[in-house]
């Protein structure tokens, strides 16, 4: 569909109006008289640069969309929306946004090089009968073109664009997040000279089509003195004067003989295209401001940081308190810290969701990158704690910190499902945490009944992160005769320090602790066999390769009737 709407946009008649009416005129054979090719390559010229607008207008309009995540988690949380189908495809909106992106910079190259065609055929054919039409001011004027008010927006759009597309490969987002943040925020300059692009008026149309059709014949005007009158057209025509055209008189029988020869009554008037994009982007523009501003008044309010928990392999805890906070398991908030950057956040999926006996919520972040550096040192007392796993306690000021959201994700859903596959690789298992916690507290309410959890990382100290929580909820699900409920494998791809996590308080999760890497194919086989003719609900959260071989094997049928749908987490 995505195709085909571009498909008929770039085919709209009135993008190749021109060149359907224009190639047999004589405003084709004033601006090109000796190569008709040269002429048709004039047009086409005009045509694709409009063409590529028209798919730029709605690419402009739809990347913003995606990006309005109140909205966003409002469709998936609505009972409006209540197909299970419909809301995973909110779940693509990161895939859609980047679509349309793409499609921004391929007909961006497609619509500047036909506007350097059109610049060139402007400057060299420069008309002097139909003054109005041209964008030089005389002939050969090229240079000047560039500086008008299309070209000098255009210029920059095009940088601000190159800037864009490329601080958004992986390996820039990867190596330094920050050029991605601050460069991808250019997006409000991109639209603010795109308003001012489409001002410029340059291309114009003909308003008196019926007054004066393309290819018709003015007496009153002195054309044969400045053009050669084709052979075929010199004995029709006598040699008229300049006084006007009678208009009782009858009309010549060559001329009605002659279709495309036609007599017009006055000049051809010219005007400038109404700026279309105005409308194509004023809309989904207004909504992503309005919407930006709400969340700017809902996050103004700094949270109160109850406790930081320092966890193994460079992991830190932040549990907080926000009045009127509500989140749903699975969701995630943008946390925002004024003395860390003033303008960079970051999404964090929440691990701890607030309840109506608690009001606590909390995240885990890995400590990877500058901005969570900087962040540890900020609650830390001394940097040289991120080894220790108890609680500090200390009474300290912490730094502000602002929390937006919550916002929603595909793995809202898991509890939607009567069976759930959660699939977790190492901090992966972030989203997975707040639905254990929510089960924690009851999971009769929900529709949930049976839960396969996986868990792969690749040091023992990382299961540490969530142990107490597994084995609470181990303990919990025992005592209610409920063993069956839930399905712990956790798989442990390096042993070294295995002998750690052997202990008392941890035995219920050894002997769920294998070594190595789960053997996929047969865990899938398993689970449709012991769940004949249902539908599994498989969320991952890890590594592109674990997720690109479970979304393989959930297309893939099964003797058992199974379905497996699949749900991978994507922050938008």
């Amino acid at each position: 569909f995505y195709f085909f709407l571009h498909l008929f946009l770039a085919c709209l008649p009135e993008n190749h109006y021109t060149l359907l009416k224009w190639l047999s005129s004589d405003f084709i054979s004033i601006l090109c008289p000796c190569n008709l090719t040269l002429a048709i390559f004039v047009q086409l010229g005009l045509c694709v640069s409009r063409a590529s607008a028209s798919v730029l207008n709605l690419n402009c309009c739809l990347v913003l969309l995606p990006m309005c995540r109140v909205l966003l988690a409002f469709l998936r949380g609505s009972q409006k929306v209540a197909s299970r189908k419909t809301r995973r495809l909110l779940d693509k909106s990161k895939t859609f946004h980047v679509t349309c992106g793409v499609t921004i910079c391929i007909f961006s190259v497609l619509h500047v090089a036909a506007h350097l065609v059109n610049a060139l055929n402007f400057s060299e054919n420069y008309n002097e009968d139909f003054l109005s039409l041209n964008a030089a001011n005389y002939r050969g004027e090229v240079i000047i073109l560039c500086l008008l008010v299309p070209g000098l927006t255009g210029v920059i759009m095009v940088l601000v664009l190159f800037l864009m597309c490329t601080a958004s490969t992986y390996a820039i987002r990867v190596s330094n997040y920050d050029i991605f943040w601050y460069t991808h925020n250019l997006f409000f300059v991109f639209y603010m000279l795109l308003m001012l692009h489409v001002s410029g008026g340059v291309l114009k149309y003909q308003t008196n089509l019926e007054e004066h059709p393309p290819g018709c014949f003015n007496p009153n005007r002195t054309l044969r003195q400045n053009m050669t009158v084709p052979k075929v057209f010199e004995e029709p025509f006598p040699d008229y004067t300049t006084e006007p055209f009678p208009e009782d008189l009858p009309v010549p029988e060559p001329f009605v003989q002659n279709n495309f020869m036609r007599i017009c009554s006055e000049e051809p008037k010219f005007q400038s295209h109404f700026p279309e994009t105005w409308f194509w982007i004023s809309g989904p523009l207004c909504l992503y401001c309005v919407e930006r501003l709400y969340r700017y008044i809902r996050s103004n309010k700094p949270v109160t940081i109850t406790s930081v928990i320092s966890h193994p392999s460079n992991v830190l805890e932040v549990r907080m308190m926000k009045d009127n906070f509500k989140a749903r398991p699975g969701q995630y908030v943008i946390l925002h810290c004024p003395r860390v950057s003033a303008l960079e956040s970051h999404p964090f999926t929440l691990t701890m969701c607030p309840t109506d006996t608690k009001a606590t919520f909390g995240v885990h972040l890995k400590v990877v990158g500058d901005w969570t550096e900087r962040f540890r040192d900020l609650l830390l007392l001394h940097s040289n704690q991120d080894t220790e796993i108890l609680p500090i306690f200390q009474q300290r000021r912490y730094p502000k910190l602002y929390v937006d959201g919550p916002f929603g994700s595909p793995f809202e859903e898991s509890l939607n499902y009567e069976v759930s596959l959660c699939v977790a690789g190492g901090i992966g298992v972030t989203p997975f945490a707040s639905v254990l916690n929510t089960l924690l507290d009851g999971w009769q309410c929900y529709k949930l009944r049976r839960l396969y959890f996986i868990w792969v990382c690749r040091d023992i100290e990382s299961f540490r992160w969530f142990a107490d929580l597994l084995c609470m909820l181990h303990n919990k699900l025992w005592q209610e005769n409920r063993p069956d409920y839930i399905n712990i494998q956790l798989y442990l791809s390096q042993t070294d320090g295995i002998q750690k996590i052997i202990g008392e308080k941890y035995q219920a999760l050894n002997s769920r602790l294998l070594i190595g890497r789960p053997r996929w194919k047969l865990l899938f086989d398993e689970i449709a066999k012991c769940n004949r003719r249902k539908t599994i609900g498989v969320f991952c959260c890890g590594p592109n390769k674990i997720s690109k071989i479970l979304h393989k094997l959930s297309n893939r049928s099964n003797s058992y009737g199974t379905r497996f749908e699949y749900n991978k987490e994507s922050f938008s």
